[in-house]
């Protein structure tokens, strides 16, 4: 241990008759470790809703879409195979897509109707997984209407449970004597799902690709376009280049999720960067508490000073008594955001305690994830203000002159 290590030390925790530095002193590690934990729990929330929301969506919808510019494509069969052997792609279904009106008798919803393949679509969406009531086998039924998987909220508000007969109408009617007339096509309900997203289990309807091509009026086998799965969604962009190459391009385009979802993964990103900044803040706050500390303990120990530097230290080495002083308040400081930042995580993530309301929030709860590269990155940020907040006071010590200190003594 250096002398000038050895004397910040003593200065902080020997006995002193003025106990108020001691305080502000402590004043300062709590404000520190205030601005340290809440930084931690923010970006932890932050980190976790942006994980929990990619994987909702990355759930419902898939890692890469090929679609066409004329809506639809045919010869879907081939290209599926095509596709499915492509590097990194361990999933392809195809889908259709449209909007349609779902009416009971306790009332109307318009609703997203994706036709899926429910053999293959197991491979690529969770909605195997997410299933409350029911399953997806009931969507190949041939025996009755054909059947049809709804959201949880979408059922609690139209009354509707298993078995029930829901109509659907499509916008793509036809021609006929007395005009226009759109097309009504009667579904039993085979499933009822719950993604954990409101906005998903509001307005969100599964049908098989037989069904949907009769209610939209589809031909032979054409589709909206094939969902793809892949064995690492952060190499998506990588592996969508691959399948590029295999479909050949226009009319035919490949989308990756990261695509897909730019703006609302650029929005979170953007928002923890602003949260990191203000919450920093505190830090700051806490740091202003240790300009004080040691502009106070400059002025008490002025006589102490100008001693050492008449038995020989030089400047420095006084500026290295006061950062040092300064470093170990912010380091206990930061050390205590750490101990209460971390645990509150940590019960967060375990217990959920803090729920919210599901018609708002994508999710109905508070997510946690805790990233060690921020954790790493907090405690750098804490320890480079503390150590700021050194410099002027530990400047103004060592300008000190023994001769003007001792004068009076």
């Amino acid at each position: 241990m250096t002398f000038e290590l050895f004397i910040a030390l003593r200065y902080l925790f020997g006995r002193r008759k003025q106990a108020f530095i001691s305080v502000i002193s402590l004043i300062s590690v709590l404000g520190v470790g205030l601005g340290v934990a809440s930084l931690i729990v923010v970006l932890g929330v932050m980190s976790g809703f942006s994980r929990d929301l990619r994987d909702k969506i990355l759930g419902v919808n898939a890692h890469l879409l090929v679609g066409s510019m004329r809506d639809t494509l045919d010869g879907q069969a081939e290209l599926c195979r095509a596709v499915a052997g492509v590097e990194g792609v361990v999933g392809v279904t195809p889908f259709i897509y449209s909007e349609v009106m779902l009416s009971t008798r306790f009332g109307v919803k318009g609703v997203v109707l994706r036709g899926i393949d429910p053999d293959s679509a197991d491979k690529v969406l969770s909605l195997g997984r997410d299933m409350v009531e029911g399953g997806t086998q009931g969507l190949s039924a041939t025996d009755g209407p054909p059947g049809v998987v709804v959201g949880e909220e979408l059922a609690r508000r139209l009354g509707l449970g298993i078995g029930g007969l829901v109509n659907l109408l499509s916008p793509a009617g036809r021609s006929s004597s007395i005009g226009f007339t759109p097309k009504i096509k009667i579904f039993r309900v085979a499933g009822i799902f719950k993604t954990g997203m409101f906005e998903y289990d509001s307005s969100l309807a599964y049908v098989s690709l037989d069904a949907a091509r009769d209610l939209l009026g589809f031909k032979n086998d054409l589709v909206t376009g094939l969902e793809i799965r892949v064995d690492d969604v952060d190499l998506a962009p990588e592996i969508g280049r691959r399948v590029e190459k295999v479909v050949h391009g226009f009319p035919l385009y490949v989308r990756t999720w990261m695509d897909m979802n730019r703006n609302l993964f650029a929005a979170l990103e953007l928002e923890k960067t602003a949260m990191f900044v203000i919450l920093a803040m505190i830090v700051l706050v806490g740091s202003f508490s240790i300009i004080t500390t040691l502009v106070m303990l400059v002025m008490e120990k002025t006589k102490d000073i100008a001693a050492l530097m008449a038995m020989g230290a030089r400047r420095k080495n006084i500026r290295r008594i006061f950062i040092y002083q300064g470093m170990v308040i912010g380091f206990f400081g930061t050390l205590l955001g750490y101990a209460v930042g971390i645990p509150a995580c940590l019960l967060l993530k375990e217990y959920r305690f803090i729920k919210l309301p599901g018609d708002v929030y994508p999710l109905d709860y508070l997510p946690v994830l805790l990233h060690w590269p921020d954790l790493i990155v907090i405690g750098i940020a804490a320890l480079l203000l503390c150590f700021f907040a050194t410099l002027y006071p530990s400047r103004q010590a060592s300008r000190l002159k023994p001769a003007d200190a001792l004068r009076y003594e």
